[in-house]
């Protein structure tokens, strides 16, 4: 009834939530409660639109390609069953996450301000730290990714160019184009009006999914020679334990979704049921085509596959083209949303509250925080794009605390449960700590080892 109730008070564009901000909230959130100042979120998606943007958040290339890799350090029922886990676990703690809609009868917009209501200021700065880490690094990943198909896009049609090395133009080139797009796409003014974009961003996603899968069985029986496959995780005992480290970081990065409660003020109706049906509907897609990839990529190549699947593929040459042309389009929706919770940041210290969104000093000042912004991730990219290690850092420290951790930490404090129920949690919580740390440690490692190995600016690929 009270959920019934509070989904009636949402006008078109939400303005009528609690009249007491939180201690927290004051100052911080808006006049809307949303992630900007001046930025109105229309109430009226639907649960395939929150789908959609859940699954764009999350099942990006640089998460499904890097899978079956991930699968070669752990092994058969190792990489099956951490994958496995991670997925149900993410799905169940975002059903936690969406539930905690309206708790103490205000409608929270943004992760930081449901945590703040719950703990107060510890916790609203700690999910600020957190997703930060993971919005910020997960953005420097996959621009990365952006930039090494744009390139291997570019060599597919230039046989001229060496199988490695330089080609034309660099991967740091690649980069910044890249990000000169997507600094046009950031003046957009929130989630809601990329909902459109991420609609096909799944598409895309689901057509790499499918594609990779495709290619992986294909190259497997007519491009690989079977009698040299292996499946055995070899190498010293050292290098095999940091190496099943930075496997777990990957699994961890690949159902990385900080930013929920942002994504359920986008929705309409009674929000809860919305967005359990959106949160399904996303995790549905999520493990049957990662469960999937894992299994085709790592079935094809064994132990010698490549980091980004893709790589590994030889034939067909449109096929692998279009590969890399659904990943750069995923890779557009995604990263925009994960540019938003930083943006929101800036954006309530520099934007005026009292003028419209389009005035002159809010499209300039826009405009400044998100060429700032653009201008520090593309230069650490290009400085050092080394994509494997930053997707299992990235992993490790940001997506493994808000997506595994956190929820159930929110949950546990809100109210009452059984202690079969507790326990369980608690089981979750100590499990995916340990988790975070050993990830942690094994992708430092790599970037490490990859520093030393390589030059600033390498131009590699």
């Amino acid at each position: 009834m009270a959920d019934t109730k509070a989904s009636l008070n949402d006008s078109a564009h939400g303005d009528n939530f609690a009249k007491k901000p939180s201690q927290v909230e004051t100052g911080v959130i808006g006049k809307h409660g949303s992630t900007s100042p001046l930025m109105e979120i229309v109430h009226n998606d639907k649960w395939y639109h929150a789908g959609g943007h859940i699954s764009t958040i999350i099942a990006t290339p640089a998460a499904y390609a890097p899978l079956p890799f991930a699968f070669a350090h752990l092994g058969w029922e190792a990489g099956v069953i951490f994958l496995l886990l991670a997925g149900l676990v993410t799905w169940y703690t975002s059903l936690l996450l969406a539930s905690l809609d309206r708790h103490d009868g205000t409608r929270h917009k943004r992760y930081c301000d449901l945590a703040g209501s719950i703990y107060g200021k510890g916790g609203y700065w700690a999910v600020i730290f957190f997703q930060q880490v993971a919005s910020i690094g997960n953005n420097l990943t996959i621009q990365i990714v952006a930039g090494q198909c744009l390139k291997a896009l570019y060599r597919l049609y230039h046989p001229e160019c060496a199988p490695t090395g330089s080609c034309g133009i660099s991967l740091q080139a690649w980069i910044a184009v890249f990000g000169a797009s997507q600094l046009i796409l950031s003046q957009l003014p929130d989630i809601s009006s990329l909902r459109e974009i991420n609609l096909v961003c799944t598409l895309c996603t689901v057509c790499f999914a499918i594609g990779c899968a495709a290619m992986s069985i294909y190259n497997g029986y007519t491009q690989v020679d079977r009698t040299t496959v292996t499946y055995a995780v070899t190498g010293d005992a050292q290098p095999k334990i940091f190496n099943i480290m930075f496997a777990l970081g990957i699994i961890a990065f690949a159902f990385g979704d900080t930013i929920l409660p942002e994504v359920q003020a986008t929705v309409g109706g009674n929000a809860k049921t919305t967005m359990y049906k959106g949160v399904s509907c996303g995790y549905s897609i999520l493990l049957s085509s990662y469960m999937t990839v894992a299994i085709a990529g790592y079935w094809a190549f064994g132990f010698n596959v490549s980091s980004f699947v893709v790589f590994s593929f030889t034939a067909p040459s449109g096929m692998i083209a279009a590969l890399y042309v659904f990943a750069v389009l995923q890779i557009i929706g995604c990263y925009q949303i994960y540019c938003r919770p930083t943006f929101g940041f800036a954006y309530n210290h520099v934007l005026r509250k009292h003028e419209r969104v389009w005035s002159f000093h809010n499209v300039l000042m826009r405009a400044i925080v998100t060429t700032i912004y653009m201008a520090i991730i593309t230069l650490i990219a290009a400085m050092v794009p080394f994509f494997g290690d930053f997707v299992a850092f990235v992993g490790a420290i940001g997506f493994t605390p808000m997506d595994f951790i956190l929820p159930i930490i929110l949950w546990q404090k809100v109210g009452k449960h059984s202690l079969i129920v507790s326990c369980a949690n608690w089981v979750i919580v100590v499990f995916y700590s340990i988790i975070a740390i050993v990830g942690a440690i094994g992708s430092v490692q790599a970037i490490n080892a990859d520093v030393v190995n390589y030059s600033v600016f390498a131009d590699l690929f």
